[in-house]
This record gives C-alpha cells, structure tokens and sequence, in this order.
C-alpha cells in the first residue's frame, strides 16, 4: 500500500494527540475530611440557637436597632458585597468563554508588493481595467463578521464555569460569617458599654462614702481623736477613686466610638439601656449537636464550596492535558477599490476552518498548573477541617466558659453582699473610736474592688452568651 506525503501527516498528527492523551498525570487522591463529633460534652439537646434571628436573640431594643443601622452602613459589609458583585462577574465570564466569540469590523490599508517576488510579478500582469496593470501601491478595504470558537469537548470550560459558581457562594457564605462576627462584635462592645455604666456609678456612690468618711476623720483629728495621718490617707483615698472615674468615662467614650465606626457613623451618644447590667440577664443558649455546625456555620460552608471549586479546578488543569479543537469563521467584503465593495461574488471574502492540536513535548507549564491545582485541592481540604475543628472548639469552649461564669458570680454576690455589710459594721466602729481607720479604708477599697470584678463577671457572661451564638452561626441568617 502507498502512503502519500498527506497520508502520513495525517497519521502522525492523529499519533501525536493520541501520545498527547495517554500521558496524562494521575488524580492525586485528597485526604478525607476528619468527622465531627456526636455532642457537646455530656449534652443532648438538638435545638440550636443559631436557628433564632438576632432580632429574637436579643431581647434589648436599643442593641437590636444598633445591629440594624451596622448591618446597612459598615464598610466591611459593603466591602463583602462587591467581592460577591465581582464572582457573580467571574460566572458570566466563564460563560462567555463557552460561547463562540464574534467580532464585527473594518479596515484600510495600503501595501507595495516587491517586483521579484510571487505576489509583485503576478500583479505585473494583471489588468484591472483593459490596458491597465495593477498599481505599484495598492489600497485594500475590507469589512465583515469574524468568529472564533474553542469547542468544549472536555467539558473544560464547563468546568471551569461551575468552579466560578462554587466560588460565588462561597463568597455569599463569606459575607454571612461577616455578619455573624459584626453582630457579636457589636454585641459585645454594647454590653461593655453597660458595664462601664455600672462600674461609673460604683464608683461615684464609692466616692461619697470616702467623702463621707473624711469628714468624720476630720472631726475626729479636731477632737484630737485622730491625727493628720488618717486625714491624709483619706484624703488619698478619695484622690484615688476620683481618678479611676475619669480613667472609667474614658473608657466609656472610647467604647461609644467604637461603636460608631462599626456603625459605620462619626461619633456621636450611643442610646442604651441605663438600669445596668446587673439588672440584665444574658440570653439563654442551645447548643444543639455538632453535626449542625455544617449547616448553620457561614465558614464552614465557604470552606466547603471552596473545596467543591479546588476539585473542579483539578479537573480543568488535567483538561489542558488534551487536545483542543478550535473552530474559526469569516464572512465579508474586501476589494482595493471601495465601489468593488458591493460588486457580488467578486467581492465576497469567506473562510472557515478548524485547528486541532495538544501539547506534545513542552508540557511543563501545563504539569506544573496541574500539580499546582492538585495541592490547592488538598489544601482546601485541611482549610475544611481546621474550620470544622475551630468551630467545635470555639462553642465547647464558650458552653464551658457559661457554666463557669454563672459558679463564679454567684460567689462574687455573696462576697459583695458581706463587704458592703462590713462598711456599715466598720464605720459605726471607727465613729465609736472601737476600729481603726485603716480597717474602714480597707473595707471600702476591698467592697470596690469587688464590685467592680463582680461587673466584669457578668460582662463576660454576656460575652459569653453573644460568642456562643455566634459560634453556633448565629445571625447570619
């Protein structure tokens, strides 16, 4: 049998992209995603309040309408909206790049062919008119439709497009946990603002009674019942706790501004709730079972969207792998003269043709994107657990932090109650000469403190409270 010169082209072509298709790499194999566990310590209960919107959470109307006004001005939130404006613009991209491209236009031009060439010797005998041989420069004018199609065999570009979908909920899911930690964050600093409040007017109420007792020292020294000492101490006393006011209506200032700039506001009076904090009591929480973590918490299911985009992204690299088919068309006009234009066949310009080709010997770039899209696969999978592993953590942590809390306070009540007994016990004494000043600057100093640890405690309750609902993917609904 005899092979011509076409023949033989045409089997090593075909040879070619068949030793194109068969080296192809290996899928590399993911790890498995680790489990979760059954339940949160001893507990049972399957209702979660990551069901509940934040509205119903919090029971206080003037932290609910802060949420409201953070979750329509905070620039973070705004920033996250145009990160999913921009994925959702990633999809009609892909999309676009299934689609054929076609492009309409024109041009003008001029070219001189060299004499001793093929195209200048052949234009020397050639007549545009009778008697008349082409010119030396030649116009040429040209316009039409152009395609160009890369046939999606491999379902590369598909792919490639639900890798973008992937990506697109996983940053819808992004701004949710954006949410979630904005309305904790909020939350949070709305309850230290409370207790700032409390700790002011202990202190105030802690001022008058320093005050008080300074002006029984005072008379006491002018009987000579006392001396300058005891005076001074007080007088110190009192110096202190004035300084811890001032040092407290910073704090609380600091905190209001806090909140304006996740308000996304300039500063300005924060409304609350002025009875005090230890008049409130912080919202019950569910925990319900951990295996609702997948569902409820916004980072764990961007982290599993992502992973979802990592697999189809292995799939499009090992794609470039095989040969690809392009498909290109043309139709339109093209004379050197503008009134040939409209001159019907002559003018007529067509051409359709279709290219298929693969790599064949410098594969490297195209190995190397593909063990990349492989590792981005297995990182996305670690990524998977590690937000898993954080969120269990995260609400086993704060459950206990609860449980703890509420032991502690109870204490600090009681510790609180019995010291400030002891105010009145020792300065009835000292009015009596029956107990020495030091022990009524004591008294009062240790029933400050205390109060004070006993408002830090229920902060952290609260606290607790906002960071277990947020754990559990509360308010990003």
């Amino acid at each position: 049998m005899h092979l011509n010169k076409n023949h033989l082209l045409a089997i090593l072509l075909c040879s070619s992209l068949f030793y194109t298709s068969c080296k192809i790499p290996v899928l590399v194999q993911s790890p498995n995603a680790m489990a979760a566990p059954a339940a949160f310590g001893t507990s049972t209960d399957s209702t979660s309040s990551a069901a509940l919107q934040y509205r119903q959470f919090f029971k206080d109307k003037y932290l609910v309408a802060l949420i409201d006004t953070a979750l329509l001005n905070n620039q973070e939130m705004n920033i996250a909206l145009q990160e999913i404006e921009m994925t959702r613009n990633d999809i009609q991209a892909r999309q676009g790049d299934i689609l054929p491209q076609v492009e309409a236009g024109g041009g003008i031009g001029i070219e001189k062919a060299a004499r001793y060439t093929s195209q200048g010797a052949g234009d020397a005998s050639t007549d545009i008119t009778e008697g008349k041989e082409v010119p030396e420069w030649l116009p040429d004018y040209k316009g039409g439709v152009f395609a160009s199609w890369e046939v999606d065999i491999w379902k590369k570009l598909r792919t490639a497009k639900q890798a973008a979908i992937q990506r697109y909920l996983a940053s819808v899911e992004g701004r949710k946990f954006i949410t979630t930690n904005l309305i904790a964050e909020i939350a949070n600093a709305y309850y230290e603002l409370l207790a700032l409040d409390n700790q002011l007017d202990f202190v105030q109420q802690n001022i008058k009674l320093q005050q008080n007792a300074l002006d029984i020292v005072r008379l006491q020294k002018q009987a000579a019942a006392a001396n300058e000492l005891a005076v001074k101490k007080f007088e110190a006393e009192v110096l202190g706790s004035q300084s811890l006011e001032f040092g407290i209506l910073q704090k609380i200032k600091a905190t209001e501004n806090e909140l304006n700039y996740l308000l996304g506001r300039y500063p300005q009076p924060i409304e609350r709730d002025r009875s005090g904090i230890l008049n409130l009591m912080p919202s019950a929480v569910s925990a319900g079972i951990p295996s609702q973590l997948l569902n409820n918490r916004p980072d764990i299911k961007q982290a599993e969207l992502e992973l979802s985009a990592a697999k189809l992204d292995v799939n499009v690299a090992r794609a470039e792998f095989y040969p690809h088919l392009d498909i290109t068309a043309g139709l339109g006009l093209q004379a050197f003269n503008p009134k040939y234009l409209i001159k019907f066949p002559e003018s007529l310009l067509f051409n359709l043709a279709g290219d298929i080709a693969g790599p064949i010997i410098n594969r490297n770039a195209i190995t190397a994107e593909y063990n990349n899209a492989n590792a981005r696969q297995i990182q996305a999978v670690y990524n998977y657990d590690r937000t898993v592993l954080n969120a269990y953590v995260e609400v086993a942590t704060e459950l206990s932090n609860i449980d703890n809390l509420q032991q502690q306070y109870s204490l600090q009540t009681k510790q609180v109650e019995t010291l400030t007994a002891a105010i009145d016990i020792s300065t009835d004494l000292f009015k009596s000469a029956r107990a020495d000043y030091l022990e009524v600057l004591l008294t009062q100093r240790d029933a400050l403190e205390t109060k004070l640890e006993l408002i830090e405690t229920k902060l952290q309750q609260f606290n607790a409270s906002t960071n277990v609902y947020r754990a559990l993917g509360g308010g990003g609904q």
